[in-house]
């Protein structure tokens, strides 16, 4: 059971998008794939995307699965554009309906927006599976940053964590966003940090102190070693009230309000208006 994991950083969001090669059969699976916003001029563009489906293709693999670790508010998803050209099934996590629910609210999309899942291919609990070729992908439910984060674990040994954790000397990710929740996160990274140690656990984003390069991946043992927030001896108690303190003065991510509305429909964009064009909402004072 090997595989070959490629790793494609998007440099204008920080993001780790990630292609799992099952290497036995050369089925394929992608972790959270990036499409490009221009936010002045609303334009998309999938050149990060295509050359994800240049290596697919040079190296004649077949894409099985498009897999979100969570709603992402950072950056909109590929998985819909991937999905047109290869057919592969999109995946997340179960609670992504409840993620649906909070930002119909917010974006107030009235009967425009189905909220059981139904734009997603499978929607997984903690304890699922999913067969890629001769390896097995298992599912961990990893809530706190959003409700509906989940983990992605490949024959006990390499974890696609999303915003879970950063690098050690980054932490963890914020828990202000609706449905977020600073203790459920700790506990989540103690279910990550309590595999074992030569698991290595990769990432969905790093944003690096300088000078030092960009970490893709760290081992359970260096995360409970040298995580600032979330090493071996640190309280839940103080965890919570760090994060709490620390959340209460970020700024909201660049791309929120865009990336939600794509995010919770796959990839798909609003449906267009009578004129042919799809629109995105900016909700005032509301967030």
């Amino acid at each position: 059971m090997k595989v070959d994991i490629r790793t494609y950083f998007h440099d204008d969001t920080s993001t780790f998008t990630h292609l799992l090669i099952d290497t036995a059969t050369s089925y394929a699976a992608v972790i959270d794939p990036v499409l490009g916003f221009d936010q002045k001029s609303g334009h998309t563009d999938t050149e990060f995307l295509d050359e994800i489906l240049g290596d697919i293709q040079r190296l004649q693999l077949t894409l099985l699965y498009i897999m979100e670790t969570h709603a992402h508010a950072d950056h909109l998803t590929g998985a819909m554009y991937l999905r047109e050209k290869t057919s592969a099934e999109i995946v997340i996590g179960s609670a992504i309906t409840e993620v649906q629910s909070i930002f119909k609210r917010v974006f107030n999309e009235g009967e425009a927006l189905a909220t059981d899942g139904s734009q997603f291919d499978r929607l997984l609990r903690s304890g699922d599976t999913l067969v890629l070729g001769e390896s097995e992908i298992g599912i961990i439910a990893t809530p706190g940053h959003t409700p509906a984060c989940v983990s992605y674990t490949v024959n006990d040994s390499d974890v696609f964590v999303g915003d879970t954790l950063f690098p050690p000397d980054v932490g963890t990710a914020r828990c202000d966003f609706p449905g977020g929740d600073a203790g459920t996160l700790f506990d989540s990274t103690r279910t990550l940090l309590a595999l074992r140690d030569d698991v290595v656990l990769h990432l969905c984003h790093d944003y690096p102190p300088e000078p030092r390069d960009i970490i893709s991946c760290v081992t359970v043992k260096q995360q409970r070693a040298e995580n600032i927030h979330v090493h071996d001896g640190i309280s839940r108690e103080s965890f919570i009230e760090m994060r709490n303190q620390r959340d209460s003065g970020l700024e909201m991510p660049r791309l929120i309000l865009p990336s939600l509305q794509v995010n919770i429909r796959a990839g798909a964009f609003p449906e267009a208006e009578a004129n042919g064009v799809s629109y995105l909402k900016i909700p005032l004072n509301a967030l």
